[in-house]
């Protein structure tokens, strides 16, 4: 990952490296970009160097102090780090590094996959972040939502995603309606799970590029922004 800094941080003792993108100017904003299951990967990369031309400072998370060697390396470190009490602490410790390298700036998070996941368990949590937006994330959780939700929400989702079927749709809007929040939903017809990422992991059937909701998305991540944060 040579076009991005390297920024060390860790988690009650787990070492871990967050990669920073910052932009030509003054940020906007800082925005943590939390990565697919495989972690960081050059797709995420290139989704925090987009945002850094937008004008802001992308910090990528990283789930496990290390880069997967394979798909089945990433299911194992994705089961201990999604386990209850790890996976929120873990989250958190990633804003608060990114917190470090953008004092005074407000925040947001976006997240791919695994990823999306995270930024919803964030908002979930009530982080003190102007927004959150998840990409063809897992919509389901082990803690849905008891109060109410600061961050403003954007799910983008595959209508054709087999990971996550049309009932966890239905109980993820029902579970933000309990708590008042602030949401959007953008749902992508015939469209499968990881359509941002032209590289997938080898799920084969289940997991494909489409550029069409690819760019309709992060357009619409772009006009979330905008009106969030000014």
């Amino acid at each position: 990952m040579t076009k991005l800094e390297q920024i060390p941080y860790s988690d009650r003792g787990t070492a871990l490296t967050g990669w920073l993108a910052r932009p030509a100017g003054t940020p906007r904003a800082a925005i943590a970009v939390f990565p697919t299951i495989m972690n960081i990967t050059p797709f995420v990369e290139a989704k925090a160097l987009a945002l850094a031309e937008a004008g802001y400072l992308a910090f990528v998370a990283d789930f496990y102090g290390h880069l997967p060697q394979d798909f089945k390396e990433a299911s194992a470190a994705a089961e201990v780090t999604r386990a209850d009490p790890v996976y929120r602490p873990r989250l958190f410790a990633a804003i608060s590094a990114m917190a470090e390298q953008a004092p005074g700036l407000r925040q947001a998070a976006i997240g791919f996959c695994k990823g999306g996941q995270a930024v919803l368990e964030l908002a979930r949590a009530d982080a003190d972040l102007a927004m959150v937006a998840s990409f063809h994330g897992i919509l389901e959780t082990t803690q849905p939502a008891a109060k109410s939700i600061r961050p403003r929400i954007l799910v983008c989702h595959g209508d054709a995603d087999t990971l996550v079927p049309r009932s966890h749709v239905l109980a993820f809007w029902e579970e933000m309606d309990t708590v008042q929040a602030d949401w959007h939903f953008h749902s992508y017809a015939g469209v499968p799970h990881g359509f941002t990422n032209p590289n997938p992991s080898p799920m084969t059937g289940a997991i494909a590029y489409k550029a069409s909701a690819d760019r309709h998305s992060w357009a619409a991540l772009l006009g979330m922004l905008d009106e969030v944060l000014g």
